[in-house]
């Protein structure tokens, strides 16, 4: 079951079966052919700060851009609330999503060096700022953070120029599960038939979906990655690619309609909703 909680349960999580979700799009192969149609596009929204990233409530989405969020209404695009912060202090805000009646992000200082990184948690309503967690010194830059089965889950991000230490590349980036406390208690690497997608950037976005596999994107193909955790061993598996219309940077799936995945398209500054699975 998908579900992305804080204490309450996401915003439409408890009425919402997973059960039997499929996944209508998935190559029979992890590779996509180039020739596959990218999956259906339901919602578009023109949205300047969509540079980096979107998150959904179900009702509305979250378009971010650095230091800067902007709330819209999905069912007539409009503009409804924006937060602007220092640049100085939050040089990179690079994905969100709902956690219960939290909008919670991952942050970090790049593309500057040492990697730092934090989790920055706004209302939803609002988008007021409320508070910041400081990770330090990580094992890459945080580029995700999600909610799922209980647990707090994040990718880590290395690359092989802009923005990477000197002794790590993009082979280097982690997805991991972390305790209350935002502390690592497991950790995965990605398998390199997703690396060699990656290159020379990372992984840009990460959101558990239908069937409870891990969707992942990188930066600027256009496909999401299906992904499991596997059942001995260190390393992801990668199960399937999902052609998409837009070009990377991070996800989120709506909590109302779970097959349905917001991405953003950086060129036309939207963010766009497209249906990669469907209940029988």
């Amino acid at each position: 079951m998908v579900s992305k909680r804080l204490g309450l349960p996401r915003l439409g999580a408890a009425v919402l079966s997973m059960a039997g979700v499929g996944i209508a799009l998935l190559a029979a192969v992890p590779g996509a052919a180039a020739d596959d149609a990218p999956a259906e596009v339901i919602h578009r929204i023109a949205a300047p700060e969509a540079r980096q990233g979107v998150a959904s409530d179900g009702k509305h989405v979250f378009a971010i851009d650095n230091n800067v969020i902007a709330k819209y209404r999905i069912a007539d695009g409009k503009r409804l609330a924006e937060w602007r912060g220092d640049p100085a202090q939050f040089p990179h805000i690079n994905s969100c999503t709902i956690a219960g009646r939290e909008l919670v992000c991952a942050a970090s200082n790049y593309p500057a060096v040492p990697q730092l990184s934090t989790i920055e948690v706004f209302d939803p309503a609002t988008l007021e700022h409320i508070r910041s967690v400081s990770l330090g010194m990580a094992p890459g830059s945080l580029t995700v953070v999600d909610r799922h089965d209980g647990h707090w889950w994040a990718a880590f991000a290395n690359y092989d120029a802009k923005g990477g230490e000197p002794t790590r590349d993009h082979r280097y980036t982690l997805f991991a599960r972390l305790d209350e406390d935002f502390r690592i208690d497991r950790g995965w690497a990605f398998p390199e038939s997703v690396l060699e997608r990656f290159k020379p950037r990372s992984a840009s976005g990460a959101s558990w979906g239908p069937g409870g596999h891990l969707y992942v994107s990188g930066h600027d193909l256009s496909e999401v990655y299906v992904l499991d955790l596997p059942e001995s061993g260190s390393v992801l598996r990668h199960e399937a690619t999902i052609p998409v219309e837009t070009h990377g940077q991070a996800i989120d799936f709506d909590p109302r309609d779970p097959a349905l995945l917001w991405s953003i398209d950086r060129a036309s500054r939207t963010v766009v909703a497209s249906r990669i699975g469907e209940a029988p």
